[in-house]
């Protein structure tokens, strides 16, 4: 099955109103900074899709990438561990002036909510929040002693994520860091779509490289020469 698209406009299409959308990504390591654009600017010219819950390590910085979305008032709900960044006026405006939702996730806490959610399990117990207000209304159980807080899975309806290499199908490499969240990700989403930097044929990639299997992306998009966030920030600030 081939899952190459020709074009990022055509990949992104499906995503609506009111969808829970994955993005990968720590800070600007991984970003799929060509994909989310697109989608803001489809965002501009159509006022589709809004009302989005966000699911990211941070809440984005500057006016690029997620914050781009969250000044576009694309975002309803952002789901992440660290909603500060370096110029995090975007959501912090946003949210202060009760514009936009947070739901405060610790980040290992996070990475395992989404593992969860792409392996099945509803529930898990982490040590990581209790007695914290993030713990507050959540089950709480004692296992040999100590106190552990119920967290449930995350899932969403869509993965956006930042590849190195695939094949056409579907198979991921990641560059080093950019790796991160993104193999989890594309398992806990029902429809994974990758920027790629480079598509390769089938049987290209060897299989002990493979980190994120075809089975779990359904849309790809060769993007030669990505943006990168900081290089992006750089440029506003000049």
């Amino acid at each position: 099955m081939n899952k190459i698209y020709p074009d990022i406009d055509g990949a992104l299409n499906g995503i609506e109103d009111g969808m829970a959308v994955m993005i990968g990504g720590f800070g600007g390591a991984g970003a799929p900074t060509e994909l989310i654009h697109a989608l803001v600017e489809r965002y501009k010219k159509t006022g589709s899709p809004g009302n989005l819950t966000v699911i990211n390590n941070n809440a984005g910085n500057g006016a690029v990438g997620i914050a781009a979305m969250i000044y576009a008032g694309m975002v309803a709900k952002m789901v992440c561990s660290f909603p500060r960044s370096t110029d995090p006026k975007a959501f912090t405006d946003r949210y202060l002036a009760g514009e936009i939702e947070l739901e405060l996730v610790p980040q290992g806490t996070l990475a395992e909510r989404i593992r969860a959610g792409g392996a099945g399990i509803p529930a898990f117990y982490t040590p990581t929040s209790y007695g914290t207000q993030i713990a507050e209304g959540k089950p709480v159980a004692e296992f040999e002693g100590r106190n552990y807080v119920q967290e449930r899975w995350l899932k969403a309806d869509v993965a956006l994520i930042k590849a190195e290499r695939a094949d056409r199908k579907g198979n991921l490499t990641y560059n080093k860091a950019a790796r991160n969240f993104s193999p989890l990700m594309a398992m806990a989403a029902k429809t994974t779509i990758v920027q790629a930097r480079e598509v390769v044929e089938p049987g290209a990639i060897d299989p002990e490289h493979v980190l994120t299997p075809g089975i779990f992306v359904n849309r790809i998009v060769e993007v030669v020469n990505p943006a990168q966030e900081e290089a992006l920030l750089r440029e506003v600030t000049k």
